[in-house]
């Protein structure tokens, strides 16, 4: 027999669907701070290191094959590019941290450009930290962690290529990751498992995101410069 938490887990489900059944379509590309649209929706930023899976994941979401741009060559996004989800919310796709084939130089203004953004977004509702899952958290993610940490920015760890892994090694690291994350006050406490080619965790996802993204039905009323 359903019980209270069945149906309210369905309405969560739900919940995300629709916000994610919404036409979804590329907004802009940011190279400076001048270049980001206005605070006037609730985002949700996309980070983690160079070939995690960000843009896979952001087109499985929305049921877009390409529209956040996939290569096997990392570092390729080096601007912050918005997403228009509906008229409700944007996915924000941030440039991967760790290896890239780039400059010094443009690695150095691109990693300027994602600290600026994700310390100085007041409409900035959750960031997605992205995890592969085969290799779990590395050194460069503790100390991004720690940045967000010290940002007061909300974070949650997500699980990707999680079928590339099998059940007993995923719920091994799903145990040590949530140890770690005990240390953390800016995360979230729980991990979401995802594939973007096996369409696995996705439904939770989008339900976890649909959830944070709840705002006054008259209208979203972005923080003013004070953060009230």
């Amino acid at each position: 027999m359903p019980t209270d938490q069945d149906d309210q887990q369905k309405r969560r489900l739900e919940a995300g669907r629709r916000l994610f059944a919404q036409p979804c379509q590329f907004l802009l590309s940011a190279v400076r701070v001048d270049d980001f649209p206005p605070p006037d929706l609730p985002e949700f930023a996309f980070c983690g290191r160079s070939n995690v899976g960000k843009s896979s994941l952001i087109n499985a979401l929305t049921g877009h094959k390409s529209l956040a741009r996939t290569s096997n060559t990392p570092g390729r996004t080096q601007q912050i590019n918005f997403f228009q989800l509906g008229t409700q919310c944007r996915l924000v796709d941030l440039p991967g941290y760790g290896y890239a084939k780039a400059s010094k130089s443009k690695i150095h203004s691109w990693t300027k450009l994602i600290d600026l953004y994700l310390r100085g977004r007041p409409n900035l509702r959750r960031a997605c930290m992205l995890i592969d899952a085969r290799h779990g958290l590395k050194p460069v993610d503790l100390d991004i962690m720690s940045a967000l940490d010290v940002a007061a920015v909300s974070y949650q760890i997500v699980f990707t290529k999680t079928d590339k892994i099998k059940p007993p090694e995923l719920a091994a690291l799903e145990e040590r990751t949530g140890t770690a994350l005990r240390k953390h006050p800016a995360a979230f406490p729980t991990t979401i498992a995802t594939s973007a080619t096996k369409q696995t965790g996705l439904e939770l996802l989008r339900a976890e995101l649909a959830q944070v993204a709840e705002f006054d039905p008259i209208g979203y009323n972005p923080p003013d410069a004070n953060g009230m």
